[in-house]
């Protein structure tokens, strides 16, 4: 087996510390490079051309992206629903270990990210950075007024506890996904307007009756998020700081909203549309980067939170060749790949040369990999399942594997857990949206095996439970994740201590 690695913090080779500084023999050190995260709100692995042959949607600026940097092709998300997702991303520790054990939140629910838990926006911040959250927010903030219950929150009052309060410089955004009420634009603490009406409508373009900002526009709003954040590369990219840009959008998520300009250009459904406007915004980053001058040295990372979920129509876009999911089962909220194998290119042109990466990752793991970026070295309560990464953007250590093991959380607060080849799913089935559905298919999930274990090298599409077969495999696994849980991290550290009930004393598994 391939030498394991675990790379944190600064763990860097001499090699690769003279890569991020410029050579050597340079009179002056490089500049820290900028980083923007581009984010999409449920979009699928096979949605990106780039990483399906057979995709009928052509997404051309990321598929740009992957040709001039790093193509993953077995990324994935700590969870396979919004919240949680986000949670893992910016504070590099498991969704599971908050004090959310299932679900996502909704738009008037206080802010899950702990006061004294610092996020990769904290952490860049402190090395320097200029940091900027402008999107989707969906970690929860406090709205004036809400202990006395959404009908009586204030709008013309600052929230607290939003992303300023969490890391972040400047933010202009949303509290949750835009099918979530209250529809109202906050930029730093404060909303831009007051709801002067309450709106809601169906079928694809379904959003929550709630109420809405006299700004605000459901089908405007992918573009004024791109919007400000060209406007915001444009003046950040005139000063001596580097920045760091996070931009998560809530698109192609519900409501599926292509403007005008988009609508039927797929040939598929609404859905493949708005994929084919998602691309678009992503090239009008890419330009506003060129034409600021900072392009060379940015790091530009394109991922998503999770599958596609069914509202896209799958049997639409099957009937017409294409599958969201590419050749995985599964969809959004699943313990299956579906739900949680993830689009995820970097492009860096001043030191990443093309290549593709076959190992696993998480987006858990770029809290550690901008760490190291920004000299930083993480301490043990930071980044408790976060990996870095970095030597694999390099191409580096060729064959040495950097993660033990990856877990992943679905919608209903289920557990999966891959190493290598091999994925055990603590379930007998989706744990999500998809057959065997908990909840619906419940007769059927009685006649099946308690877990699942799969062999991803040799059946990717999760088709034949091979546990009997190997019971060493499911016990090894087993007592990984035990681990896992018990010592409040999956790397190398101190242990330390998960957050709320501990639900899963509960679980058979932990026995």
């Amino acid at each position: 087996m391939d030498k394991l690695i675990r790379n944190r913090g600064l763990l860097l080779s001499l090699g690769s510390m003279a890569v991020l500084s410029g050579c050597a023999q340079q009179p002056q050190e490089q500049k820290k490079p900028n980083i923007v995260f581009i984010f999409a709100d449920d979009m699928g692995y096979g949605d990106v051309s780039a990483l399906n042959e057979n995709s009928k949607i052509q997404t051309t600026n990321i598929d740009h992206i992957a040709s001039e940097g790093v193509t993953f092709t077995d990324a994935h998300s700590s969870s396979s629903v919004s919240t949680p997702s986000r949670y893992s991303l910016l504070t590099g520790r498991y969704n599971w270990r908050s004090d959310l054990k299932s679900g996502v939140l909704m738009g008037y629910n206080k802010a899950l990210i702990s006061p004294d838990r610092r996020t990769i926006a904290s952490v860049l911040r402190d090395q320097g950075y200029q940091t900027a959250c402008i999107g989707k927010w969906h970690l929860g903030w406090d709205w004036n007024n809400i202990e006395a219950g959404k009908d009586s929150v204030d709008f013309s009052k600052p929230i607290t506890n939003g992303p300023t309060t969490r890391g972040f410089d400047y933010f202009y955004g949303i509290i949750a996904s835009l099918d979530m009420a209250p529809y109202v634009y906050v930029e730093n603490d404060m909303p831009t307007a007051l709801p002067d009406r309450e709106t809601v409508n169906d079928g694809m373009k379904y959003w929550r009756k709630g109420p809405t900002a006299s700004d605000f526009d459901h089908e405007q709003t992918l573009p004024n998020f791109i919007n400000r954040a060209v406007d915001y590369i444009h003046d950040k990219s005139k000063e001596d700081k580097p920045f760091y840009l996070y931009l998560p959008l809530p698109a192609p998520h519900t409501p599926i909203l292509p403007i005008k300009e988009y609508q039927g250009k797929s040939g598929l459904n609404p859905y493949g549309d708005f994929v084919l406007m998602v691309d678009d915004m992503v090239g009008k980053v890419m330009k506003a980067l060129k034409e600021a001058g900072v392009e060379d040295n940015t790091i530009i990372v394109f991922s998503t939170d999770n599958g596609c979920s069914p509202q896209a129509k799958f049997d639409e876009l099957q009937a017409k060749g294409h599958y969201p999911s590419y050749i995985y089962r599964g969809h959004k909220a699943d313990l299956f790949d579906g739900g949680h194998r993830i689009p995820c290119v970097v492009r860096w042109p001043a030191r990443v040369k093309p290549h593709v990466v076959d190992q696993t990752v998480c987006l858990t793991d770029f809290f550690a990999t901008f760490a190291a970026v920004a000299d930083y070295q993480l301490r043990d309560s930071e980044g408790e399942d976060s990996y870095n990464i970095l030597p694999l953007l390099l191409n580096e250590k060729e064959g040495e594997v950097i993660r033990e093991a990856t877990v992943h959380h679905s919608i209903n607060g289920d557990f999966t857990i891959r190493k290598g080849e091999w994925k055990l799913l603590l379930s007998p089935g989706s744990g999500g949206w998809s057959f065997p559905k908990p909840g619906t298919d419940d007769e059927v999930i009685k006649t099946l095996p308690s877990v699942q274990l799969y062999n991803m090298q040799s059946d990717p599409a999760e088709k034949n439970n091979v546990y009997a077969e190997h019971p060493e495999v499911v016990k090894e696994l087993k007592d990984l994740m035990i681990k896992y849980v018990k010592e409040g991290r999956s790397t190398p550290g101190t242990p330390q201590k998960n957050d709320g009930p501990e639900v899963w004393k509960q679980l058979s598994w932990m026995e």
